[in-house]
């Protein structure tokens, strides 16, 4: 029987598995990050009284995306993987319950499943961390701000990352990731109302 530190370190010996890991992370978490300016922005510009309540807010956000994230990834990994096994079965003309096959694809709906939590988790919650300091060492138009540059920093670090792990150039791909971040705080400050 394979122990479940030996069956993480097979699978992330593959690089697909790797690779969509790292897709859902990297979407999710841009998704949560967007989410998390968005909602920050739109917070203070709505008046909230103080940073509290903005991280409330947004933790509501990070509940809704993670959970989202997680399971929608579970039911599409299960059922692909479930076709998957399908397909291979008819090609064997074998059962392949409690295999190694159908354990490691189990294994990488995990995998999946939780990097795809993860994403949104960090991309709401960094960019909440300065409205735990409004009212002591920031107002809440100067904790936005941060939260913004904190915002924009991470896309910067999964552009740069995706760039760098694709052969483009981290910079450029940083900037590009970056700039949504920036688009989603201005469309939200234009807004009316």
């Amino acid at each position: 029987m394979v122990s479940i530190r030996q069956l993480v370190t097979r699978l992330l010996g593959k690089e697909d598995v790797r690779a969509i890991s790292r897709r859902y992370f990297i979407s999710n978490g841009f998704d949560g990050t967007l989410t998390s300016i968005g909602v920050v922005v739109g917070a203070v510009l709505s008046g909230v009284p103080d940073g509290l309540t903005v991280v409330k807010i947004g933790l509501g956000a990070a509940v809704g995306l993670g959970t989202s994230a997680v399971w929608s990834v579970w039911e599409i990994e299960r059922a692909e993987t479930r076709a998957e096994i399908l397909r291979i079965e008819q090609a064997m003309l074998t059962d392949l319950d409690d295999t190694r096959i159908q354990r490691e694809q189990r294994g990488a709906r995990v995998l999946h499943a939780t990097m795809s939590g993860l994403g949104p988790l960090i991309g709401i919650a960094v960019p909440l961390v300065p409205f735990f300091f409004e009212g002591a060492l920031l107002t809440m138009g100067e904790a936005a701000l941060v939260a913004v540059g904190l915002g924009v920093g991470v896309l910067g670090v999964f552009g740069a990352y995706m760039g760098s792990i694709s052969g483009q150039r981290w910079y450029v791909a940083a900037a590009r990731m970056g700039l949504a971040g920036l688009v989603v705080a201005v469309i939200n400050y234009l807004m009316p109302g």
